[in-house]
C-alpha cells in the first residue's frame, strides 16, 4: 500500500492508490470472488489490477490469472508485490481492460473491478460457455452482478451487492 494508506490497510474500506483509483473494499472483494465459485484450476481474467491485493487472492484461488491495469505504475507496483508473495501464476498486462485479452482467451472466469453501463462485448466473447463473470453494472450506485455465459450470451444470475466503483476506462 502507499505509505499514507498503510495505517488503514486493515480497515474494511476502499483505499486511495493514486490516479483517482481505490482498492475494492475487502469484504466486497470476498463477495465478488465467492461469486466466481473458483475451484482451483481456472484460467481467470481480472480487469483492474490496482496494487494487486485482489490479484493475489485470485492467484491463490485459481490456476492462473491474467490481470489488466490501465495505469503502468500501478501495474508495476502490483508486480513487485506479487513477486514478493511468490505469485508466479499471474501475468500482468498494461492496457485497455474493456478489450479483455484475446491472446489468452477463452477464460473460465472474469472479474471486473470497475463499473460500466453494460458488460463490454469483448469480455463476453472471451468468456467460455459455462464461465462466470462478476462486474459492477450501472452509473452511480452500481449493482455488482454475477453473470454466467451461455451459448446465446450472458445470463444474469444474481446481484451480489450494491456499491460504488471507479469507471471502467476504455472504448466499450
Amino acid at each position: 500500500m502507499p505509505l499514507e494508506a498503510r495505517t488503514a490497510a486493515y480497515d474494511d474500506a476502499p483505499l486511495l492508490i493514486g490516479h483517482g483509483q481505490v482498492t475494492t473494499q475487502p469484504s466486497l472483494s470476498a463477495l465478488m470472488l465467492e461469486g466466481l465459485a473458483l475451484t482451483g484450476g481456472e484460467h481467470v481474467l481480472e480487469i483492474g489490477t490496482g496494487v494487486g491485493f485482489q490479484t493475489a487472492l485470485l492467484a491463490r484461488l485459481a490456476g492462473d490469472v491474467v490481470s489488466i491495469e490501465w495505469w503502468a505504475d500501478l501495474s508495476g507496483q502490483a508486480g513487485r508485490v506479487l513477486a514478493a508473495e511468490g505469485a508466479s501464476n499471474v501475468e500482468l498486462v498494461v492496457g485497455n481492460g474493456s478489450r479483455g485479452f484475446p491472446q489468452r482467451a477463452p477464460f473460465d472466469a472474469v472479474l471486473v473491478s470497475a463499473a460500466a453501463p453494460d458488460v463490454p462485448a469483448a469480455l463476453v466473447e472471451q468468456l467460455r460457455p459455462g464461465g462466470r463473470l462478476v462486474q459492477p453494472i450501472g452509473v452511480g450506485d452500481e449493482q455488482v452482478v454475477l453473470f454466467e455465459r451461455r451459448e446465446s450470451g450472458l445470463r444474469r444470475v444474481d446481484v451480489l451487492a450494491l456499491a460504488r466503483f471507479v469507471r471502467l476506462r476504455g472504448d466499450d
